[in-house]
This record gives C-alpha cells, structure tokens and sequence, in this order.
C-alpha cells in the first residue's frame, strides 16, 4: 500500500514538471509565467516578492504558550518577591485592570528555582534545563505589555494585533507582503492551532484575499488533502474540468474573492499533494534527530513532533510557521503543573534551535516564543479560602510579561526590559506588542507602516498606528 502511494506521488510529481497548461499544469513556471506576464489583479497571490529592504530574515516561527506563562516563575527573578512572600502587595492596581479580591491577595514568590544561565547571567527557571543550555541564542524581552488581560482579546491581538476587531492574521500579513518561497507549500502553516479564543480567525485573513489565510495541520496532517486513490492522470483531467466551470462562474458573476480563492485553493491542493505528504512524514528522521526533540519519549511526544514538523516546514520554504502548546492557564496548583508544562516544552524548544543552528537555518529564520500575557506576582485562590496555599495559582497580567526571539539577525545571550521589584509593572526598557510585531516584519525586510492594504476606505496595517522597531536587540 505504501509502495502505491509513493508510486502515486512520483507520477504527480512528473505531471508538475511536465504539464504546461490546464490544472495539473499549475507547475510554478507555468502558472506563475503566465499570470504575471499579464500584471496587474491577475498576479498569482502567493508569488515570491520582493521586500522594501535587505532582511536578515527568511522566515519566522512563532511558538505560541496559549494561556500566558508565568514570568515571576520562569524569566524574571524578583528577591523582593522572596523577601516579602506572603504580605499584601504594597502597590496599588493599575486602575485598568482592577481585578476582585485584590485587597485579599498575597504576594507569591517564585514556585520554581530561577538560575542565571548564559554569559550574559539571564535568568531561567531550573525547569528549563535544555533551553538554559540555548541561552546564547536568546534574547529575553521581560518588560512586555499588551491592552488586555483577557484570554479571548489578548489571544487575538498576539495573532492580529487587534484585541476586538477581526482583522488579519500575523502569518496573512507576511504571506500577503512576501508571498511564498515554495508554491507547492503553503505560505501560513499553523500546527495545532487552538479551536477556542478565536479559533480559526487568529490564522485567518480577514479582508486580505482569502489565499493569504493559514492551513491548519492536526496530528501531522493537512485535511481533505488526499486524492482518494486517484491516478494523478484521471485527477488532473477531474481537475481541469472544475477549473474551466469555476472559471466559467467567476466570469459570470463579476469577480468574487471567495470563488477566486476556492479555485487557488484546488491548484495548490494538487500540487501539494506532491510534496506535502513527504514534509509531513518525520518517520524518515534519524533516531539521534527524533531523540533531541523529544520525539516518542513520554511527556514531550507532542511537542516534538510539532517543533520537528516546524523544522521540516522551515526547511521546505514556508514563510510562516506557528506551533501551539496549550494548557498555560494556571490559576490554580500553579506549584505542581507550570513544572509539568516545561518539560514538555523545554526539550522540544531547545532541540528545535539546536536542530536549526546545525543545520544553517537559524540565522535567516526569526524565531518568536510567546503566550498571549503572563502571571501576576500575586496569588490566586479560587477555592474561596478553603484550599491550601500550595493549591494557589496567579491570576492574568498584562503589565509586564515575557518573550524571547531567536536567530534571524536579533542579539543572542540578551536581556532587554526591567520591571519593579515585584514584576508587576515595566518601568525601562517597555516593549508593547506592535513594537514586538513592528520587528518581526522588520527582520523580514518589511515597514511596518508601509505594508498596508486599503480596505472599507482606509489603509490597514498589522501595528495599527502604533508600533516601533526595537532597534536595540537587533545585531
């Protein structure tokens, strides 16, 4: 069985190479020659572009810590947070995000052991061990702040720069400024996006055209990609015959960016066909490659498939990756799960940047590791008094959390941003996420406030009309 499907694939793989025209045709010559030759509207979306400047940067892979990690806890080491554990906080709430009980809560010092790692001295859980062993490829961001310390709008404006509004993805505004370096792949993959706190629209495209959104990939697959068994001869002829209808149709009724995508979305399908189930397959990878990212190992399994999937996507020319790990939500039990989470992160993460760097990839690849906010320095208790204090978690903060880049032309063994004493509020060195998302596109050869994209009468861009590049972490 597996030795048709390979033999399947091969035959595909000739019908690209050769077919000059119809719907297996969609070779990258063949399509990208003859729309670009008329110009225009009719310019193939995802064709390579060229950037407003010389990047440091290829691509980017955005490691999303879904629920917001706790800075106090893993990056952000606070003595007075020690010193003072257990008494009321001795600042007043920032009146924007007020929460109930603050006059009840104590001050929680770190659950974790944090240790300076790197010549630079940053400071990393003991739960992270093999990331600690990265920290020259680091830089740690800790005075980072975002507009809301609610799951559902802090989790959209992290993937769309807006807590409210649909607006386009990261990965779509990338796609749509610089088009893909492989047009058998899609530009966007997102791997085990979350299906809640905006689900598909924090990969979505909004009011771009709908070929920039990202492909979703679950458990290692792409969905409804197979061609059921079909000789790749008897698909394309299928194929060329739905084209000349959908053509035909959106001749008819005047152009419709919907039906223009869907047709896209079948020539991309079939030429993905070709190369994506080979991408998508890590069983060809080595058993020293599979062990240093976690790979079948209990607790980091999952996610070292997905960083592995990531570094086979990387390696293959998408332009925008994002990998998901959920489950950093800890309002409770704080002490006995973020440890849990780490290990199942920490092996993955760090194999994935050592994979990267031996492989000569992390230098032109911008690696992004972020939740969505982090954890405030005080305690949580959700039992109304009755449970223990090691039950204890930390409630949501926006104020002051942190991230780290890697590779793609920013500082390693690097420490940017100082929070007070307590870590609960930024106070040199402030970062907000559109300047977080301002650099991404920098480092990729984009402005920021250039890249926009005219809709409802107005210009649109990812950063709004805020955002500036932190100048000071790039090399």
């Amino acid at each position: 069985m597996l030795c048709r499907h390979r033999q399947n694939l091969s035959t595909r793989r000739e019908w690209l190479k050769t077919a000059s025209c119809g719907f297996g045709g969609l070779a990258l010559a063949g399509l990208l020659g003859q729309e670009q030759a008329s110009g225009g509207a009719s310019a193939h979306p995802l064709a390579e572009k060229q950037p407003h400047f010389t990047p440091k940067a290829k691509r980017i892979v955005f490691i999303f810590l879904q629920g917001g990690p706790s800075q106090v806890d893993l990056f952000d080491y606070k003595p007075e947070l020690v010193k003072r554990h257990g008494e009321q906080p001795p600042f007043a709430a920032d009146s924007r995000f007020k929460q109930v009980g603050m006059q009840n809560t104590k001050l929680l010092k770190p659950v974790t052991k944090l240790n300076r790692v790197g010549e630079s001295g940053m400071w990393m859980s003991e739960q992270l061990p093999y990331l600690a062993k990265q920290a020259d490829k680091l830089c740690m961001l800790k005075a980072c702040e975002t507009d809301t310390p609610a799951h559902p709008t802090a989790v959209q404006q992290i993937h769309t720069g807006s807590p409210t509004l649909v607006r386009p993805s990261a990965g779509a505004w990338i796609n749509y400024g610089l088009g893909t370096e492989n047009q058998n792949l899609p530009g966007f993959v997102t791997i085990h996006p979350t299906s809640e706190q905006g689900g598909p629209r924090n990969y979505g495209g909004a009011f771009l055209p709908a070929a920039y959104q990202g492909t979703p990939v679950f458990d290692g697959k792409i969905e409804h990609l197979e061609s059921r068994g079909l000789p790749a001869g008897l698909q394309q002829r299928q194929l060329d015959y739905l084209l000349k209808m959908n053509r035909d149709h959106l001749g008819s009724a005047g152009g419709d960016d919907g039906l223009d995508a869907m047709i896209r979305s079948y020539e991309l399908a079939f030429r993905m066909q070709a190369e994506a189930p080979e991408v998508l397959d890590i069983s060809n990878e080595s058993q020293a490659t599979k062990k240093l990212y976690g790979v079948g190992e209990k607790g980091t399994d999952e996610m070292g498939q997905r960083m592995l999937l990531a570094r086979r996507m990387v390696e293959a020319g998408v332009r925008f990756v994002q990998v998901t790990d959920a489950g950093w939500d800890h309002h409770g039990r704080i002490a006995k799960q973020l440890p849990q989470n780490c290990y199942g992160i920490d092996r993955p993460i760090a194999g994935f940047l050592q994979d990267l760097e031996s492989r000569g990839l992390l230098e032109d690849t911008l690696v992004l590791c972020s939740g969505e906010f982090g954890r405030t320095p005080f305690d949580q208790d959700l039992s109304g008094g009755k449970a223990p204090p090691n039950n204890y978690g930390r409630g949501h903060h926006s104020l002051a959390y942190a991230c780290f880049f890697a590779g793609g032309g920013v500082k390693g063994d690097m420490s940017y941003g100082v929070t007070d004493d307590f870590g609960y509020r930024g106070v040199a060195e402030k970062v907000h996420l559109h300047d977080i998302h301002a650099t991404m596109l920098h480092q990729l050869g984009l402005d920021h406030e250039r890249l926009t994209y005219r809709y409802a009468g107005r210009d649109f861009r990812l950063t709004d009309v805020y955002g500036r590049v932190i100048k000071e972490i790039l090399a």
